[in-house]
């Protein structure tokens, strides 16, 4: 009995200082400040259904940002990878960069029987923002390649960013991408197996410019945390890529990608 009495004791006194620990903090959550700003959301895309074809798929992608709490959303193009700034002085931004690039399938499309597969690759970089004036950006992404592909990429992209309504934001402008041969070999050349199992000639490419275009893009803000936005990016294949016998024969030189997609923002709070 008396063991049993002291240990309710202790139970006691234990729950009464935790009782005092909760009494000291903030009742109302409404009151600590938010720290970070994260936007979720989901994205459609009907593209070409392999680099150079002339059919298309319809794929989701998802989408995520982080921004602290108070500061305004970035502009971010469609052709824009995940990156991360490093330095940012408002109108000058550098930083890494990164993206997935999805593997090709000889599976995905009658086009590719007897070109195997291709693997998942990665890309991982550098980037830098410049803004020339409040509603004209130039970017640049340089990113070198692992798994798929070990070569280098480059896009520059130059976008005007024109509000038309409090609520609706049109951007679009030039895209240029560059590549090196080892970037684009596994998507484009043809060796002396995939000739004999495909029925297309030898071919291997060279590195060098790999496609011009231009993008275009509306965005709708419904309240501050929800946003609808579409848009179109148009490459014309260029240089060795254009003369590849997958894309002369099989595919286009033009690839449209449309995307259509939701966003929604909220406020993460710091309790500590």
């Amino acid at each position: 009995m008396v063991y049993f009495c002291r240990r309710l004791a202790i139970l006691v006194t234990s729950l009464s200082v935790v009782a005092t620990a909760t009494a000291a903090e903030p009742a109302d959550i409404s009151a600590v400040k938010p720290v970070w700003t994260a936007t979720l959301g989901v994205e459609g895309r009907l593209q070409p259904t392999y680099p150079g074809s002339d059919s298309y798929w319809v794929l989701p992608y998802p989408l995520f940002r982080v921004r602290r709490a108070g500061t305004p959303e970035r502009f971010s193009a469609p052709r824009d990878n995940f990156s991360i700034a490093l330095f940012d002085n408002g109108y000058f931004r550098a930083g890494a960069v990164g993206r997935i690039r999805r593997e090709r399938k000889q599976s995905d499309d009658p086009a590719l029987n007897g070109l195997g597969d291709v693997a998942w690759a990665g890309e991982v970089g550098g980037f830098f923002d410049y803004w020339w004036t409040p509603w004209l950006r130039s970017r640049a992404e340089v990113r070198q390649g692992f798994g798929g592909h070990d070569g280098i990429v480059s896009d520059l992209t130059l976008d005007a960013v024109v509000p038309v309504l409090p609520q609706l934001t049109l951007s679009g402008g030039p895209r240029l991408t560059l590549a090196t041969a080892a970037a684009i070999d596994p998507y484009f050349s043809i060796n002396n197996a995939q000739s004999v199992a495909s029925g297309l000639p030898v071919y291997f490419v060279k590195g060098g410019m790999q496609s011009v275009g231009a993008g275009l893009k509306a965005r709708y803000w419904w309240n501050p945390s929800w946003a609808v936005h579409a848009y179109v990016e148009y490459e014309h294949l260029t240089g060795s890529v254009a003369h590849s016998p997958l894309v002369e024969q099989r595919g286009a030189l033009d690839q449209v990608t449309f995307g259509f997609g939701t966003t929604y923002s909220f406020d993460f709070r710091q309790f500590w």
